[in-house]
C-alpha cells in the first residue's frame, strides 16, 4: 500500500506513522515555570542531534487538551531558557505515565507522581531524582512547525549517571531497561543489545 499524508486517507484503523518510526526514545522534560512550580512530561519525538557540543532535541505538537495554549513545557522554556531530559528506566514506565495526564497549568507533576526532585548542578530546573541519566539543557532554539508543532533544541550542559548502572566505565542499559515508545499505545523496553563492527575500509 501507499498514501499520501493530508492528501489520501490510508484506510487504515488508525495512522501507522508512529508505528513507523520507531522504537523512539523518551524524553521525560521537566521544567520551571516563572513563579517557580515545576512541570514533567514524556515526549515521544526526542533524540540526541549531535555530540560536541552534546545536544538534543524534542518536539511538543499542538497546544494544550481542549485549550488554544501552548503546551507547559514549551511555555516554560520559552520563559526560562532551561529544562532536563530525564530518561525513562522501566522501573519508571507507571509514573512517566502518569504524567502524561492531560493537568491544567501549575500543577506539579512531580508531585502527582511521588517523584522526589533532584538537585541541578547548573540550571535551575530539577530533576527525577531515580532516573538512571539526565540531562540538563539550556536553550539553543525553538522552530515553529507545520501543524501548529514546535521543536526545542537544547546543549546539554551537565550529564548525570547513576553510578549502577556503569559497568566497567560504560553505561549498560539493561541494567536500568530504557523505555521507548511505539505505535498506538505500544511501549518496548531494552532488555538485550548486540554490537556491529564498522566493515574494515580498503
Amino acid at each position: 500500500m501507499h498514501y499520501r499524508p493530508n492528501i489520501d486517507d490510508h484506510g487504515l484503523p488508525h495512522n501507522p506513522f508512529k508505528a513507523i518510526v520507531s522504537p523512539r526514545p523518551i524524553g521525560w522534560i521537566s521544567t520551571l515555570n516563572k513563579d517557580g512550580i515545576a512541570n514533567l512530561a514524556p515526549y515521544s519525538f526526542f533524540n540526541g542531534i549531535q555530540d560536541v557540543p552534546p545536544m538534543v532535541m524534542f518536539s511538543a505538537s499542538g497546544p494544550k487538551t481542549d485549550t488554544d495554549d501552548l503546551k507547559d513545557s514549551l511555555v516554560n522554556i520559552q520563559d526560562t531558557g532551561e529544562f532536563c531530559v530525564n530518561i525513562v528506566s522501566e522501573a519508571l514506565k507507571d509514573k512517566m505515565n502518569i504524567t502524561s495526564a492531560h493537568y491544567p497549568h501549575g500543577i506539579d507533576e512531580f508531585e502527582q507522581a511521588a517523584l522526589e526532585k533532584g538537585t541541578p548542578q547548573v540550571i535551575k530546573v530539577p530533576f527525577v531524582a531515580t532516573s538512571p541519566a539526565v540531562f540538563e539543557c539550556t536553550l539553543h532554539s525553538i522552530i515553529s512547525l507545520p501543524g501548529n508543532g514546535h521543536m526545542v533544541l537544547g546543549e546539554v550542559v551537565c550529564v548525570h549517571i547513576k553510578d549502577e548502572f556503569l559497568k566497567d566505565g560504560l553505561l549498560d542499559v539493561t541494567r536500568y531497561a530504557p523505555m521507548a515508545r511505539l505505535g498506538y499505545r505500544d511501549y518496548t523496553s531494552v532488555h538485550e543489545v548486540f554490537s556491529l563492527n564498522r566493515p574494515e575500509q580498503t
